[in-house]
């Protein structure tokens, strides 16, 4: 009997526990009354939870949710390599940006910063150290945390992609909520936001296939008058979403950015499918594609990019040029922290002049958005 009550009453704890600990603000909140009656009429929706375009099983191995869970668990795995010494990186103060260049800075992962056309973006930043509900778990690797929530300049606009630990930052956002002028995100993620402060007329939620204007607004001090009017575009990725135990309650998407001068594909999470050969065949050759590339494995291979897909959802989207994300910051796979890197770029020596020019900066470093000819080192291959 008393070993009964004792066993009852840990579960007991052990749920309360876990209560509170849902009821952090940094978990966010689920969509409620009109936010909610709107993703339910989304094409998207179907029995409670987003679904993707094509059949997406989560896990393709052997196995699922409970039992992958429990042998990550209880049985060893292949030793990965992280960094052991800081990786290298570049400090650009990004107050001091030529507001008349068009550049794009990277800060590790998939958090990056865009100046196009005088408008400043930035895409979704997780710069507090860790991507994670907590601060000790998924640390950031040494050398890749460089920049921080106090580096960022005003930013006009604020693109998440959906909410998962590793892009939708509680940390980050509440740090930058009153430099952020307007938010556009996918159907169900505004809660998460208007739960930590923004501004529900700050937020812009959009399904996939549909687009916002953004119109110009007043000018940073030194730009010219470049800031015509853009059309942000949601369009699809093959993925999946949730910050707690629920999954699926908000949407995930990628997004073209048609800006005065320059197209560009912000690529969040997917695995490879026939959206790709959708969107490029809908807006024509994008002058730059961002995708992610880590975090892969073969059992997941459909939720996150495989390195032999990478460079044809590239040629899909008729991108001039294609920039690998989701590496070099933190572990979430079994691969080395280099191996998306080196895995592609080998490939792409191989391929035909007309496949599209891969960039590889190092964090910080800024690149040209109209200069096509840059060059990047292979940074990678000194790092410790």
């Amino acid at each position: 009997m008393y070993l009964f009550s004792l066993i009852v009453g840990v579960v007991a704890t052990v749920a309360v526990a876990a209560i509170v600990i849902l009821r952090l603000p940094r978990f966010g909140r689920m969509p409620r009354g009109a936010g909610l009656e709107r993703l339910q009429r989304s094409p998207n929706y179907r029995d409670g939870q987003f679904v993707n375009l094509s059949p997406t099983p989560m896990f393709t191995g052997e196995g699922n949710m409970v039992t992958m869970s429990l042998k990550f668990l209880t049985q060893p795995t292949p030793k990965r390599r992280i960094p052991q010494a800081p990786l290298p990186s570049v400090k650009t103060v990004l107050t001091e940006l030529d507001p008349n260049e068009d550049v794009l800075v990277w800060f590790g992962h998939s958090s990056y910063f865009l100046q196009v056309d005088g408008r400043r973006v930035l895409v979704d930043p997780v710069l507090s150290g860790h991507a994670s509900p907590f601060p000790f778990a998924i640390r950031a690797f040494p050398g890749s945390d460089a920049y921080k929530p106090e580096a960022m300049p005003e930013i006009d606009l604020l693109l998440i992609t959906h909410d998962h630990w590793d892009h939708l930052d509680h940390g980050t956002l509440t740090a930058l909520r009153e430099r952020i002028t307007h938010v556009i995100c996918p159907l169900g993620v505004g809660a998460h936001l208007e739960h930590w402060g923004f501004a529900p007329e700050r937020i812009t939620e959009l399904d996939w296939w549909e687009q916002t204007a953004v119109r110009p607004t007043d000018l940073h001090e030194g730009s010219t008058d470049r800031r015509r009017l853009w059309t942000i575009h949601a369009t699809p990725a093959r993925h999946f979403s949730g910050r707690g135990l629920s999954r699926n309650r908000s949407l995930w998407t990628s997004y073209v950015l048609c800006t005065a001068s320059l197209k560009i594909y912000v690529g969040g999470d997917s695995g490879y499918g026939a959206h790709f050969a959708e969107i490029g065949s809908r807006f024509g050759a994008m002058d730059l594609a961002i995708l992610e590339l880590g975090q892969y494995n073969d059992n997941w291979k459909h939720i996150h990019m495989q390195p032999e897909f990478f460079l044809q959802a590239a040629r899909d989207l008729g991108a001039v040029r294609v920039m690998p994300v989701h590496n070099s910051k933190f572990a979430l796979a079994q691969h080395d922290w280099d191996d998306p890197l080196n895995t592609t770029l080998p490939e792409h020596r191989e391929q035909e002049n007309t496949d599209p020019s891969v960039i590889t900066p190092q964090i910080g470093e800024v690149v040209r958005l109209r200069d096509p000819g840059q060059t990047f080192k292979r940074w990678w291959h000194t790092a410790p």
